[in-house]
């Protein structure tokens, strides 16, 4: 199972963001530092999934000294390690109904954090079942 970089920012009143230097999109961002590390971790299984389905090559883990040197590194806050599950996650294409309005708040969020609408909306009901919703 290989692991690879993670890099975290946080900006003054922002949530934490990671980015991935192996894999240029794959960013996603948690409210504490604890949240965005298990959302690392959704997010590069997710990532990775969609690119063996699309027949994509995985990269090699990249060493921490270049990941250090990487651009995205750069004003980074922490580095964390995600490591790859034997087995990716089997995710599902749904099709559900919103309203319009709460469709486009979800998706200014989404566009605002950089991160996809699907990642979005698992956060957000990961969140409310931690919270007891």
């Amino acid at each position: 199972m290989p692991s690879y970089i993670g890099i975290i920012h946080k900006d003054t009143g922002s949530d934490y963001g990671v980015s991935f230097p192996d894999f240029p999109g794959c960013i996603t961002v948690g409210s504490t530092l604890d949240e965005a590390g298990r959302m690392a971790q959704e997010a590069l299984a997710l990532h990775v999934t969609g690119m063996r389905e699309d027949g994509e090559a995985i990269p090699a883990p990249m060493p921490l000294d270049e990941a250090r040197a990487h651009e995205f590194a750069q004003d980074a806050a922490a580095f964390i390690v995600v490591a790859l599950p034997d087995e990716a996650p089997k995710y599902v294409r749904i099709s559900i109904t919103v309203p319009e309005d709460a469709l486009a708040r979800i998706d200014s969020y989404s566009k605002a954090h950089g991160i996809p609408r699907s990642t979005f909306l698992v956060q957000a009901a990961t969140r409310a079942m931690q919270a007891g919703a």
